[in-house]
């Protein structure tokens, strides 16, 4: 793998990290180091960081705060 690729990567810890879990990236990068940014895209799905899985877990966290704020409620209106 080029010198150059493999300081980027590490540069990253996730990334760095993704490549040591998916060890065919090695041998893709060796072959094709432009495809160093279709690895960047796998591992942000992979972690979750895409727009919408983040949009996912923020609407999640919304409806959970939602549900104890409503949990709240009912219970400092009972008898």
């Amino acid at each position: 793998m080029r010198v150059e690729v493999m300081q980027q990567v590490r540069s990253q810890p996730e990334l760095w990290r993704y490549l040591r879990l998916h060890p065919k990236w090695y041998r893709t990068l060796s072959r094709n180091p432009g495809a160093l940014v279709e690895m960047e895209k796998e591992a942000k799905v992979f972690y979750g960081k895409t727009f919408p899985q983040r949009m996912d877990r923020l609407q999640n966290n919304m409806n959970l705060a939602v549900m104890l704020v409503d949990m709240v409620r009912q219970m400092g209106q009972q008898p």
